[in-house]
């Protein structure tokens, strides 16, 4: 008779690791944050790094003294955490509105409910909502500040901006859209440069970090929705292109949505997933008193990942 040894799980292991995974994210981040940083300039340095740091250093001392865990250390995934709100916000977001919206990211969305791997909301998302909520006049402080290649401060609304308050009357004639797609002035940094994003993207698909699943269900509703809704009444409604390139969404899409923690762990569940988020959007954006749903969309499908999961679970090691 054969014997097996019964240890403790994980039982298969990888030469990955969260850190590592986190360090790929990181990378795939750089595109946009250097093109964030040459047209934001020092305004747009100094919300990095206070996001940065102030993550980090909040989770540390957190597991450090609060939850007392021994043992090395790793910030990576405080750092992507505080990247990622940082892209979420305006480049004039004074340091201490920051510093609050990385102690809500990571001492209340994710540290309250143990750390790592447990949170079911988005940290990023979550700091972002609570800054918009409850300091909306610098959440909404569209100012092109000077950059290292432009020089000029231009003061005004986002094109979503400009939707929401006059519609489709009030956006300028003939968009550009291929401009669009590589450089978007106006809004935060992870609304500037969508080829930037997309080749992040591709990168976390290539090293194998993430699944496209989510993100490709995303942007298809995105566009059948608005595609719908534009074909009905042009008049009163975008179009596809319009809001793909705009407002969060690929920044939401391509990083926040397929977050491991928060998101289903099935291939169907993904698609599911990513159908519900680009719908609210889309309900939101056309309907709602906000001009950019996408925070909001990921934070309410957070809610039914578990019954997503349910419903879509995967198949278990072992049985056919």
């Amino acid at each position: 008779m054969d014997k097996y040894l019964v240890s403790q799980n994980p039982h298969v292991h990888a030469n990955v690791s969260s850190c590592s995974l986190m360090g790929d994210v990181v990378v795939a981040l750089l595109p946009a944050i250097v093109v964030s940083v040459l047209f934001y300039g020092w305004a747009e340095l100094l919300v990095l790094a206070v996001a940065a740091l102030g993550c980090i250093l909040i989770e540390w001392a957190i597991t450090r003294f609060l939850m007392k865990k021994p043992g090395p250390y790793c910030g990576s995934a405080a750092l992507v955490t505080g990247l990622l709100l940082a892209m979420n916000l305006p480049p004039t977001t004074p340091w201490w509105v920051v510093l609050v919206g990385s102690l809500v990211a990571i001492g209340v969305a994710k540290m309250s409910f143990g750390g790592l791997g447990q949170n079911i909301f988005n940290p990023a998302i979550t700091g972002r909502v609570f800054l918009l909520i409850s300091f909306p006049t610098y959440m909404t402080d569209w100012t092109i500040t000077p950059g290292f290649i432009h020089t000029d401060a231009v003061s005004g609304a986002t094109l979503l901006g400009v939707f929401n308050e006059g519609g489709v009357a009030a956006l300028p004639e003939n968009l550009d859209f291929g401009r669009m797609l590589f450089l978007n002035m106006g809004g935060s940094a992870g609304e500037l440069s969508a080829i930037a994003l997309l080749l992040g993207f591709v990168y976390l698909c290539v090293r194998k970090v993430i699944k496209p699943w989510i993100t490709l269900s995303i942007f298809a509703t995105i566009a059948l929705v608005s595609g719908i809704f534009w074909m009905v009444d042009s008049t009163t409604f975008t179009g596809p292109l319009f809001n793909l390139l705009t407002g969060g969404v690929i920044l939401g899409a391509c990083f926040m949505a397929t977050d491991y923690v928060t998101s289903p762990m099935s291939a169907w569940g993904g698609v599911i997933f990513g159908f519900g988020i680009g719908f609210i959007v889309m309900m939101i954006r056309y309907f709602g008193s906000y001009p950019e749903g996408m925070s909001f969309a990921i934070l309410i499908m957070n809610i039914f990942v578990p019954l997503i999961d349910r419903a879509f679970h995967q198949k278990k090691f072992g049985r056919a």
